[in-house]
């Protein structure tokens, strides 16, 4: 083992690659790798005198700048001969090695831009890519054989949905990256394998990882990330959407369905979203006076959500051209050993519990999609009785499509109660301690049973999505989920009071137009089209264009997967290095009853061991500054990426002067939104925002007896529907309805200029005064007639002859006697 550093790392994993300059000449490839500050360099050489062997060895020497150039400068002289080291190249580093009939390439990244910021650690779209023959004197046998292998080896565009990081672990959620520092030492990659789309690439021509090849050879995730900044009255928060689709059983729609004999499952893509405030940069907060050590940032929340088809055997036949193939279960298996090999990695990567929505059609005029449903449910309740009664999965089954079309269910308010549900059972992931003002809040209500979590909470489980391309009703699900669990993040980070977010604010309608680039993406990578159902589609508020952009997406769909998904299939298992089975492969098959791992099904998080790998990774491993400021680079405010960054723009509007809210509904009138589920979050330790509840079961008791009183009912049959109708069939109106509505008569007249109607009114005698009185400093300005008009805003205030102020809404103004007037309790 190598002698660690001074950051307590060995050298491997101290110095990070951050830039690349390439040299060639006929017989090597130079790569001269730098971290981020170009204090730390190290050289690459790669040999170009071998067609069949690739020969790739590192100076394991860290050099400082004047030591490199100096090396350089011995390079050139040596290869003087040959042309010295050639011309310098700027690159991003190496995507890997292919060959196909003769040869290796190298594949280089050769442009990159920035989509996101994560801790002081960016995130790169691969933009470009170029295929280098290693070997100079690069001879063909068969030449058009190998154009053709290339020619679909690049029809896997590599400038579009490819990501990667260079100090960031963008394979494993933030969850991992923070709390299971030590999830790679059985391994021999520091990565997550299953989402790096150019493994084959990276592994293939080594028969082992090289050592130290982590800083060079760079691993690319297949799937979407989009980050946007929101600012919530002077608060500024990050919002990050991170798709990453899975390198296992992947391919076109109509050719890869269900599962394989490995468990994994077509079109398998985990969502994570991250919510934080940046407060501070990085993953950590600085020293105090009295603690010198770094302390764990605690504005840093993520929730992960995973969807992938349903785990069983089954086909779609496309020769016959139809725009709905009929499907077909190819293979019955009574034990359902796919499935359970499925459902067993899934425990071992997320923990219990799991949490199955499967939205599939459930009655059709012919039987289609039902036919799955039925398999599925019966392969998760056998499954199921083996499993420990705590450690059960959860499934729903629930026809999403029907719903919508019958409008039998408001098909938003049912998902969000079913994510409610799903959120309860696992949690989601935040580094800090709860805000106090929610132990302010809870015990304001009840101080008895206030309580205040003072620990990080974590996600233990996963919310399973499907339907049957796990695409448009998915997405619009998977949305549902993401914005409960953005309500619930944002509560955890102390910025809004309650977890219900409305719809048609600004932050949900910024989270919607995410997850409709989140859901396109993966569409078009699945099917070759964009969404065809969207969110919008299930609110019932469709865009006046949605019908025709609906049919060109569903024609577009029918062409790709009719006439270009065999190639696409083909250009994909070209790229993941995925070979044809001739025959049957055989998997030896475990216990028949004990299908799962009992130590897959134990608590995979734990407070007291995260807390402690948290508090190992801001001191060794939460270096963010020179990637982040770049020290030698001149750098301008308004062209960093922290301040170019998408950005919510609310419209101009303030309330009494202050910043307008991002949730707030964008328009006053904007629709009732559905009940949710009663309860906030046990995890967080907090009373349920069950407040308003109180109240209105209060109001509602008061009003019971109050109407008792009026009509002078005391027995148990007071509320009764007869009696109610009787009451309504004769209603009696009390004393002092009768006179606040003799005031609503009179608002008009006393508005203007003349004196109301009801002057000389034994009932108002104050109304002979006409002084005008001012209590300093409420908002309350008596009027000669004896009335102050409250108006919508909370405030009583009092102007001759206009509305109080602008939020005035005329039919809610009272007019309040002079006997009540007194301070309003602000």
């Amino acid at each position: 083992m190598s002698n660690p550093t001074s950051d307590g790392l060995p050298p491997s994993e101290a110095i990070q690659r951050m830039s690349f300059i390439l040299y060639e000449n006929k017989l090597r490839f130079y790569i001269v790798a730098s971290n981020a500050s170009d204090s730390r360099h190290r050289i690459i050489k790669i040999d170009r005198t071998s067609q069949n062997d690739l020969n790739v060895v590192e100076d394991e020497t860290d050099y400082s700048g004047k030591q490199m150039s100096a090396m350089l400068k011995m390079l050139e002289d040596g290869n003087k001969g040959s042309g010295g080291i050639g011309r310098a190249r700027v690159v991003f580093g190496i995507a890997g090695f292919v060959k196909f009939t003769a040869g290796w390439y190298m594949v280089v990244i050769s442009k990159r831009s920035v989509v996101a910021l994560l801790g002081g650690h960016y995130l790169y779209h691969c933009e470009s890519t170029d295929m280098i023959p290693v070997c100079f004197n690069h001879k063909i046998e068969k030449p058009a054989e190998e154009q053709r292998l290339v020619n679909s080896f690049k029809q896997v565009d590599m400038s579009k949905n490819f990501y990667f990081s260079h100090s960031y672990d963008i394979t494993s959620t933030l969850q991992n990256n923070l709390t299971k520092l030590d999830r790679f030492e059985n391994s021999s990659w520091p990565f997550d394998d299953r989402y790096v789309w150019n493994f084959h690439m990276l592994s293939h021509p080594f028969k082992e990882a090289p050592r130290g090849g982590q800083g060079w050879l760079i691993p690319l995730i297949h799937g979407h990330v989009d980050q946007a900044k929101l600012n919530v009255l002077g608060r500024v928060i990050f919002v990050t959407l991170i798709a990453r689709r899975s390198r296992h059983y992947a391919g076109a729609r109509y050719l890869t369905r269900g599962v394989n004999e490995e468990g994994n499952v077509a079109n398998e893509v985990e969502t994570e979203q991250i919510v934080s405030e940046v407060l501070t940069t990085p993953f950590y907060f600085p020293s105090s006076k009295e603690c010198h050590s770094r302390r764990p940032s605690p504005h840093y929340t993520s929730y992960v959500q995973y969807r992938g088809s349903i785990p069983i055997y089954w086909t779609q036949d496309t020769t016959t051209m139809s725009p709905r193939p009929p499907i077909e279960i190819n293979v019955i298996d009574p034990f359902y050993t796919a499935a359970s090999r499925h459902f067993n990695n899934l425990f071992s990567r997320y923990g219990a519990p799991i949490f199955i929505l499967n939205l599939i059609k459930r009655r059709e005029p012919v039987p289609r999609e039902s036919k799955l449903l039925d398999e599925y449910t019966q392969c998760v309740r056998y499954l199921n009785q083996f499993l420990p009664d705590d450690r059960k999965m959860v499934y729903r089954a629930w026809d999403m499509s029907r719903a919508y079309k019958e409008k039998t269910q408001d098909v938003i308010s049912y998902l969000e109660d079913m994510a409610e549900e799903s959120i309860q059972m696992t949690g989601f992931f935040h580094t800090g301690i709860e805000p106090y003002s929610h132990y302010l809040q809870s015990s304001a209500i009840d101080e008895n049973s206030a309580l205040w979590r003072q620990g990080i909470i974590l996600q233990n489980g996963i919310c399973r999505i499907n339907c049957v391309d796990c695409l448009d009703r998915t997405n619009a699900a998977q949305f549902v989920f993401g914005k409960r669990a953005f309500g619930h993040q944002l509560y955890a980070l102390g910025v809004v009071g309650n977890p219900n977010l409305a719809f048609d604010s600004d932050a949900v309608n910024m989270l919607t137009e995410m997850y409709h680039d989140h859901g396109d993406t993966i569409a078009l990578q699945y099917t070759g089209s964009a969404l065809v159902n969207r969110v919008e589609t299930y609110r019932r508020m469709p865009h006046w264009n949605s019908h025709s952009r609906d049919i060109i997406e569903n024609i577009r769909r029918f062409y790709t997967n009719s006439l270009l998904d065999a190639d696409k299939q083909t250009a994909i298992n070209l790229f993941l290095g995925v070979r044809e089975r001739h025959g049957q492969v055989s998997h030896p098959r475990g216990n028949y009853q004990q299908w799962y791992q009992p130590q897959n099904l134990e608590t995979m998080y734990t407070v007291e061991g995260c807390l402690d790998a948290l508090n190992d990774f801001v001191t060794q491993r939460g270096d963010f500054w020179s990637e982040y400021y770049r020290p030698l680079l001149f750098t301008s405010l308004g062209k960093h990426f922290a301040y170019c960054m998408n950005t919510l723009k609310p419209p101009v509007k303030s309330i009494n002067g202050a910043g307008y809210s991002p949730f707030l509904p964008s328009s006053p009138h904007a629709a009732h939104q559905p009940k949710l589920m009663a309860g906030v979050r046990r995890w967080i330790g907090t009373q349920s925002a069950t407040h308003h509840d109180v109240l209105r079961r209060k109001a509602q008791s008061a009003d019971i007896q109050s109407r008792t009183q009026l009509y002078g009912e005391t027995n148990i049959y007071a509320q009764s529907t007869g009696l109610l109708a009787s009451h309504l069939l004769d209603p009696k109106v009390p004393q002092e309805e009768l006179l606040e509505y003799q005031r609503y008569i009179d608002h008009d007249d006393f508005m203007g200029v003349g004196v109301p109607k009801s002057m000389g009114n034994p009932n108002y005698p104050w109304m002979s005064q006409n002084i005008w009185t001012s209590q300093s400093p409420t908002h309350y300005l008596h009027c000669g007639y004896g009335y102050i008009l409250e108006c919508g805003c909370g405030y009583n205030c009092w102007y001759p002859g206009v509305y109080p102020c602008q939020s005035l809404v005329p039919r809610h103004n009272r007019f309040i006697p002079h006997e009540q007037w007194g301070r309003r309790s602000e």
